[in-house]
């Protein structure tokens, strides 16, 4: 195992549950229906989360005592309900990319509450460690030396920056509010030096998302 893989190979599993069952549908091999695959999302998050429990060791920048400094996580807090607020705020026709499929728990009736539970954990805590693994202390490192582990937490140039912060979008259903929250968790990242406070971030943005689809029963933000 290397610093690279460690990061990597938890992104590259969460990916496959994705790319799997659009690559059979297209090629005609299979077809996974969208109540299938929703109910794949507890395998899939305990999978990813088995990943990055068994690989810890390689993660010494996940500090918990980053947020011991109280203006960096005020503005971590803040910034993550930030982009809530434009999360929600920016579905419109331009700004997405196909028809989301959304996860509506009531499919699963008795099943319902753990199905909500087991997607609330897997987006307010194992998605935001593994995303910003792989987008900040990886990626963002990565495309300024490939000898990453080198270059200082919150290091970037224009190029990294903009890049970076496009490509997190492209990955999102809602890709300008995710290229947004990118560029935000770039500049929190840029400023505090700490994938901690990053992960705090991106876990504010995804827990409240998460209680509002909740309350509204708005799924498709799922």
């Amino acid at each position: 195992m290397t610093p690279l893989l460690a990061r990597i190979l938890p992104f590259c599993l969460y990916m496959a549950f994705i790319a799997v069952p659009e690559i059979g549908m297209r090629s005609g091999l299979f077809e996974i229906s969208a109540d299938t695959g929703a109910s794949l999302y507890p395998l899939k998050i305990a999978l990813v989360g088995l990943s990055l429990l068994l690989l810890r060791k390689w993660y010494n920048e996940m500090r918990l005592a980053d947020l011991k400094r109280a203006g960096h996580t005020a503005l971590s807090v803040g910034l993550g309900a930030v982009i809530f607020i434009l999360w929600i705020n920016l579905d419109q026709p331009f700004a997405t990319t196909g028809a989301p499929q959304g996860f509506d728990p009531n499919i699963f009736g008795d099943m319902r509450l753990p199905m909500i539970a087991a997607r609330l954990f897997g987006a307010a805590v194992i998605v935001p460690i593994m995303e910003e693994l792989f987008w900040r202390s990886f990626l963002t490192r990565y495309l300024v030396n490939k000898d990453f582990t080198a270059v200082r937490h919150g290091t970037f140039t224009v190029f990294t920056f903009v890049s970076t912060s496009i490509l997190f979008g492209l990955e999102h259903h809602l890709w300008l509010a995710g290229i947004l929250a990118g560029a935000a968790y770039n500049f929190l990242y840029m400023r505090t030096g700490s994938i901690m406070q990053c992960t705090l971030s991106h876990g504010v943005t995804n827990f409240l998302l998460g209680i509002y689809v909740i309350a509204t029963g708005q799924w498709l933000f799922w």
